[in-house]
C-alpha cells in the first residue's frame, strides 16, 4: 500500500466512525425531545383538568363568589395560556386526527373560565 492509499484509509476510517457517532447522537437527542414533548402534553392536559375542576368548585353553591377561588382559576387559565408557547414542542407526538380534538378541547374550558371570573 502506498502512502497515498494508507492516509485515505485512515480518513475513510474516521469518517465513517463519526458519522456512526453522530447518527447515535441524533438518534438520542430525538428520544429525549420526544419524551419531553410527551410530558409537556400531558402538563397541559392537567392544568386543563385542573382549571375545569376548579371552575366546578368555584360554581358550587357554597363557594360562588370566593375571591381566592377566582385568583386561583385566573392564575390557572394564564398559567394554561403560557403552555401554549410551548405547543411547537408537545404538538410533535400528537396524531394529526387527534391534534384538532384536543385542541377544542384546551380551548373551551379556558374561554368558558375567563368568562366566568370577568
Amino acid at each position: 500500500m502506498s502512502r497515498l492509499e494508507i492516509i485515505l484509509t485512515a480518513i475513510l476510517t474516521f469518517s465513517l466512525l463519526f458519522n456512526i457517532g453522530l447518527l447515535v447522537y441524533a438518534r438520542g437527542v430525538i428520544v429525549r425531545l420526544l419524551s419531553v414533548s410527551e410530558e409537556l402534553g400531558d402538563l397541559q392536559q392537567m392544568i386543563n383538568s385542573f382549571a375545569v375542576h376548579l371552575k366546578s368548585v368555584y360554581e358550587m353553591e357554597m363557594f360562588y363568589g370566593d375571591e381566592t377561588l377566582a385568583g386561583l382559576i385566573e392564575h390557572a387559565v394564564s398559567f394554561n395560556k403560557y403552555l401554549e408557547t410551548f405547543e411547537y414542542i408537545y404538538s410533535l407526538t400528537e396524531v394529526e386526527g387527534k391534534e384538532g380534538a384536543l385542541l377544542d378541547d384546551n380551548t373551551e374550558p379556558e374561554e368558558e373560565v375567563e368568562e366566568e371570573t370577568q
